[in-house]
Order: structure tokens, then C-alpha cells, then sequence
């Protein structure tokens, strides 16, 4: 097996996770704006029942329209309904691009900084509108992740093997040296897995998904990395 000269990491829930905006009862306030009303206890069955909608086959070009279905299926999960549903959903959707609503996982800047150490480069490789560089310099970390690819800005959204090779070719390093961390197993690792890459499955806790794929190793914590790789 090859050194591992290159790690591209999945943003959301990988790095970083939403803070209240993005929970029940933020929702339930993006919501009454647009005069719909909506149970904010439901949230989290309504977010693992909208889960489908980005895993679903598609021809893995970039469309906002996935995320905003997206978005609409979780209010409608939450009792929401009415002609202004989808310029709510628009909304929402849009502000998922702010940093400012989102936090650090407290396991991020020590686990990278022991990569960095060992001349390892970092990227970062997401399903995003949010812009990259914004979000490294938000959250400090600029001087650690060289490389980002978002699906917005490039075309092409993961697990489509196009977004992992222009990663590849940012870091200058061929697939074989390099290693995807991420949350999914279909966007993240069964995406970099089909270009040749390693991957690693960050599960952070009991309540994802219980998908494993074979030879792939699974962590709780990116505390975890860097002796796994």
C-alpha cells in the first residue's frame, strides 16, 4: 500500500455541524415567516426521512432544486404545507451557506495539525454552495487545508468521479496516495473508492446510518486519523 501523501475531507458533519438556525426550532422561525406552522419536536425524524433525497441517483451535475426538495420534505415531515413552502425552503437553503450558523467540532484542529506535521496535504471536497475559502478562514483554518473543491463552484457533485479528480489534480497527487474522510458512504467513500482513493467513514454517533463498506476503516472521532492512516 501506498504512503498517503494527500487527506480531502467532507465538510458538513464531517468538520463542522449546524447550530440552532438549523435545528427544530429554527426551522419553526424560517417557517413563521412565510406563515407556516410546523412542530419543531419532529425534526429530527423529518431530517432522516429527507436523507433519500441526496443519496438518490442522478446524472451528478449541481442543482439546487436536490437541496431545496430536500429542505421541503423535512418542513412538510414537520406538519409544514401552503403555497409558500418552497420560497421557505429557498431560504433556508441559502443561509446554509453562512458560516456564522454553523460550529467546529472540538476533534478538528489537533487531528489536522498531527497530518500537517507529517507533510501531508489537506483538502477539502463538498456538496456545497458555501464558499470554501470563507469557511477557512471563519474557522482558522487556512493555514492547514490548501485545496478545496465545492460541487457548487465545479459542477459536478460527489460521488461523481469528475469533483474527486479535480481534487486530485489540485494536490498533484495520483488517487492511490490519497485518502477521502467524510460522513457518507455513498457521497464520500464509495465516491473516492470508484477513482481509486482510500476512504475513511467518520460515524460520530449510534444514530447514522449502520452502512459499512468492506475494508474501510470507521472512526468516532477524527481524533482517530491520524493512526489510522
Amino acid at each position: 500500500m501506498s504512503a498517503v501523501r494527500a487527506v480531502f475531507f467532507d465538510v458538513d458533519f464531517t468538520l463542522i455541524y449546524p447550530g440552532p438556525t438549523f435545528q427544530g426550532e429554527g426551522y419553526r422561525a424560517f417557517c413563521a415567516r412565510y406563515g407556516i406552522d410546523v412542530d419543531p419536536r419532529r425534526f429530527p425524524a423529518a431530517v432522516a426521512g429527507a436523507a433519500h433525497i441526496l443519496d438518490r441517483q442522478h446524472d451528478g451535475a449541481y442543482d439546487p432544486q436536490i437541496f431545496i426538495e430536500y429542505v421541503v420534505h423535512i418542513i412538510e415531515a414537520m406538519g409544514g404545507s401552503g403555497p409558500r413552502l418552497e420560497p421557505c425552503a429557498i431560504e433556508i437553503y441559502e443561509e446554509w451557506a453562512a458560516c456564522q450558523h454553523f460550529v467546529l467540532y472540538d476533534d478538528v484542529q489537533m487531528p489536522l495539525k498531527a497530518l500537517a506535521r507529517r507533510n501531508i496535504q489537506l483538502g477539502l471536497i463538498s456538496n456545497t454552495h458555501r464558499c470554501l475559502d470563507a469557511f477557512r478562514t471563519h474557522f482558522a483554518l487556512a493555514d492547514l487545508i490548501k485545496f478545496a473543491v465545492s460541487s457548487s463552484q465545479h459542477g459536478y457533485m460527489k460521488p461523481h468521479p469528475r469533483i474527486f479528480e479535480a481534487a486530485l489534480d489540485l494536490a498533484g497527487v495520483p488517487a492511490g496516495d490519497a485518502v477521502m474522510v467524510g460522513d457518507s458512504p455513498v457521497q464520500d467513500i464509495e465516491g473516492a473508492r470508484r477513482v481509486g482513493m482510500r476512504g475513511v467513514l467518520v460515524r460520530r454517533s449510534e444514530n447514522g446510518s449502520s452502512a459499512s463498506i468492506p475494508g474501510v476503516p470507521v472512526i468516532r472521532s477524527l481524533n482517530e486519523l491520524p493512526n489510522v492512516l
